[in-house]
């Protein structure tokens, strides 16, 4: 059964992340340019304002956050003070969604806010800062690992799959796809991986999360009261509860709920995060 963790009115909830250093939960509200965090112990929570909009926030190894901006990877320090890592500003163009990989990389995805197709990128940042590009999104977004490395598997919303690589070395190949979302079910958004391989995908304007298992069969659906999830990710004790991140941008009368941030108490069993290595 859904329940509501933090009533929010967020414009455009994204990118929840466990850190398991500090039991809190991290995300953003990227429109708004902010990083909230979530005790769900105590319930005390906090916000952060950035100074451009972000895409995602992820904990890193020593400390603090890496995050995606409008301009490229920016680092804050345990004490918050603020670097760049990778500066890369392109005029209409913002960070998207994160994940960080099993080797410590952060993979961040980047989309123009005209949604051009092929105005986006997906980019593994290495934590020296060595920037890849490895895709060419429209909108770049769900990315996550099977439990054992050797597969990637990641969304482009307008395409309405979910498409799977090859892990090879520090970059993937034989791009396929894996699942497609049928018209009318809405668009995979963020996505996690579960300790049996399973994918769980939010749908932006399908109303609910939904489970792969990993030879791609449909096997659970969780409807929601709001239209516009946009991730998900396990967090609390036992990585067994599924946050869900949601919107309210763009739509005439949403539900009292979008922008909240959602959970789902003992909906399975996430695999433990990585903090990004840099």
């Amino acid at each position: 059964m859904t329940q509501v963790a933090v009533r929010e009115w967020a414009s455009l909830g994204e990118g929840p992340t466990w850190d398991a250093a500090t039991g809190r939960l991290i995300w953003v509200d990227i429109l708004s340019a902010r990083i909230h965090t979530y005790d769900p112990v105590s319930g005390r929570r906090t916000v952060m304002v950035t100074e451009q909009h972000v895409g995602a926030a992820e904990p890193r190894a020593g400390g603090g956050l890496v995050v995606n901006l409008r301009d490229g990877i920016g680092l804050y320090g345990p004490d918050l003070a603020f670097s760049w890592l990778v500066r890369d500003p392109v005029p209409g163009r913002r960070g998207n969604d994160a994940a960080v990989a099993p080797d410590g990389a952060l993979w961040a995805g980047t989309m123009r806010y005209d949604e051009e197709p092929g105005g986006g990128s997906l980019t593994r940042i290495a934590p020296d800062g060595t920037a890849t590009r490895a895709v060419t999104a429209a909108v770049s977004n769900g990315t996550g690992w099977s439990p054992d490395g050797r597969l990637m598997y990641y969304a482009d919303s307008p395409t309405r799959r979910i498409d799977v690589f090859d892990v090879a070395g520090e970059g993937v190949t034989n791009r396929r796809p894996w699942v497609r979302i049928e018209e009318g079910a809405g668009y995979p958004d963020g996505l996690t991986v579960d300790a049996d391989g399973c994918v769980w995908v939010a749908l932006w304007d399908g109303a609910a999360i939904r489970r792969y298992t990993p030879d791609g069969r449909l096997d659970r659906i969780v409807e929601l009261p709001v239209s516009r999830p946009t991730a998900c990710a396990f967090g609390g004790a036992g990585l067994r509860d599924l946050y869900v991140t949601t919107a309210r941008t763009g739509l005439t009368r949403p539900h009292p709920l979008s922008g909240s941030l959602l959970v789902l108490p003992d909906a399975g069993q996430g695999l433990p995060s990585t903090p990004f290595g840099g």
